[in-house]
Formats: C-alpha cells, sequence, structure tokens
C-alpha cells in the first residue's frame, strides 16, 4: 500500500466526515443553507483530521512512543517508510490547506468561526504534539468529543444558521462520545505499550477492565441522547428511529471489545469508526423525510 495512504490513515476520517454530514443535514432545510459551505467545511475539517493523523505519527516518533513493539497500524515514520521530515512537511501542509479553506469560511461565519478555527488548530498541534500533549495526559477521548463532536457539529450549523440549537448540542454529543470510543479503542489496545513509554493516556489511567466499561458507556450514550431529545421535542422522531439499527452495531462491538485485547482490537478500531459513520448517515437520512 502506498505509504501515504498509510500515512492519513483513511479508516479514521469517518470521524470528521460524519459529525460535519450531520451539522449540515440539519440545517438542510433552512433558507440559508448553502451546498458550497457544506463542502467547504467538510473538507476543512477531513484535512484537520488528516493532519492529526500525521502529526500523531510524527511526534509519537520523535518523542519515542512508537516503537518495534507497538500493535497498532504500521506508522510510517517509525518503521522508515517516510521519512520524518516528509511527514512533518506533510503535517503542515495539511494545516496550511485547513486554514485556506477556514478563511472562506470565517469570511462567512464571522468571529466566532474565527475563534473556532484557531481552537482547532491549536487541538490539532497539542494533540501530541507540543509541551503538553494531549494524548499523553489522558485527555486523547475528551479531545475527540470536542473536537469532533461539539465543534464540528455545533460548528456546521452555526455556518449555516447563523446561530446554534439544542437540536445541534445533543447531536454534536452524540456524536462526540462515538469519535471518544474510536480513541478509546486506540489507546486500550496500546495499554502496554504506552505504559512504558511513560504516555499516560485514559486506557493506561483506569486500566483495561475499567476502559471496556467506558466503551459500553461512549456508545450506549448517544442513543440516549437522541431518545431523550425526541422526548423532549428537541428532536424530530424519523431520524431517531432510523438511527436504531446502529444500536444493533453497537451491542455487537461492546462484546467483542469485552472479549479483546491487545493487537487483536485492531479491526475493533476501523468498526466503531464505521459505526459513528453508519449513525450519522442514517440520522442524517431520516432528516430528509418530511416531519
Amino acid at each position: 500500500m502506498n505509504p501515504w495512504i498509510l500515512a492519513i490513515r483513511p479508516r479514521t476520517l469517518p470521524a470528521a466526515i460524519g459529525p460535519l454530514l450531520v451539522g449540515n443535514m440539519l440545517a438542510l432545510k433552512l433558507d440559508s443553507f448553502s451546498l458550497t459551505i457544506a463542502l467547504l467545511s467538510t473538507a476543512c475539517a477531513v484535512l484537520l483530521q488528516i493532519a492529526v493523523n500525521l502529526a500523531n505519527d510524527y511526534f509519537d516518533f520523535k518523542n519515542g512512543i512508537d516503537t518495534e513493539e507497538r500493535l497498532g497500524p504500521t506508522r510510517v515514520t517509525q518503521s522508515g517508510l517516510l521519512k520524518p521530515e516528509a511527514v512533518r512537511n506533510a503535517m503542515i501542509m495539511s494545516l496550511v490547506s485547513a486554514v485556506a479553506v477556514g478563511l472562506f469560511l470565517i469570511a462567512h461565519g464571522g468571529w466566532i468561526i474565527a475563534l473556532l478555527a484557531v481552537f482547532a488548530v491549536l487541538g490539532a498541534l497539542g494533540y501530541s504534539g507540543g509541551p503538553y500533549p494531549m494524548a499523553s495526559h489522558g485527555l486523547g477521548e475528551v479531545a475527540a468529543f470536542v473536537f469532533f463532536g461539539l465543534v464540528a457539529v455545533v460548528g456546521a450549523y452555526f455556518l449555516q444558521a447563523g446561530t446554534t440549537s439544542s437540536s445541534a448540542w445533543l447531536l454534536g454529543s452524540a456524536i462526540g462520545f462515538f469519535n471518544a470510543a474510536i480513541m478509546l479503542v486506540n489507546n486500550t489496545r496500546d495499554i502496554q505499550t504506552d505504559t512504558k513509554a511513560n504516555k499516560r493516556t485514559l486506557a493506561v489511567r483506569i486500566g483495561e477492565g475499567r476502559a471496556k466499561d467506558l466503551y459500553q458507556a461512549l456508545v450506549y450514550l448517544p442513543f440516549g441522547l437522541i431518545i431523550g431529545g425526541y422526548l423532549m421535542g428537541a428532536l424530530p422522531g424519523w431520524p431517531v428511529l432510523l438511527a436504531g439499527p446502529a444500536l444493533l452495531m453497537a451491542r455487537s462491538l461492546c462484546a467483542a471489545f469485552q472479549q479483546t485485547s491487545g493487537e487483536a482490537l485492531n479491526p475493533l478500531l476501523g468498526r466503531t469508526a464505521k459505526l459513528t459513520m453508519v449513525f450519522s448517515f442514517l440520522f442524517s437520512a431520516g432528516l430528509i423525510i418530511p416531519q
């Protein structure tokens, strides 16, 4: 496989695409809806996700976290497939491209979008780099929840509507929990190697047993949120109903996660990302149906 494909880690991209799909579809029936803004916001999110993946690859190698004992998918820097400088430069190019797209979104959305853009770029760099890497201090899941949940969904909706709504915040939280679950699978798999490297992820801090319990909460909570949102009148019925089949996927993943450890968790990482995308697609499809 092309090393650059390995570097950008396509299986993680649903974490960026799903929330933008939901946020934009939530605003689809508004008079202010713009397909151009929807496409640009999605492109910006994907570029930021790629930048995070490249930064993780580069900084984990530079900090001595990635070694030959690594259990996860191939890291192109640690394995020697790409030079560290090339990965670093690609990370910078991804960030610059995201900022270039973001400038158009800032012109459309104003100072609030500008603040979110700065917040997102700092988050991308600070996830695994900088003086206090979030990934090394138990904040990876929190970062996934905030950036690829709340910021992504609410930000996408705000760009279209010029305001926020309770439905956007509920859905941002729901998608954020799914994306935090993706991060938790990754960190649970790497408990042993991260412990040796003194990388204090949340999974390292709470242990594998509690991490598996937390995973169940993270993949079930979104369904509780959307059902609660429907009962409160904040979400329409059809999207909540259509998202139901994703609950079967969540149940299957929880059962598999309880019985799996180490390198065998790699397939569950992709399957959890797929759950995010399936939930996002099904809920978005429901928003098209006349209520």
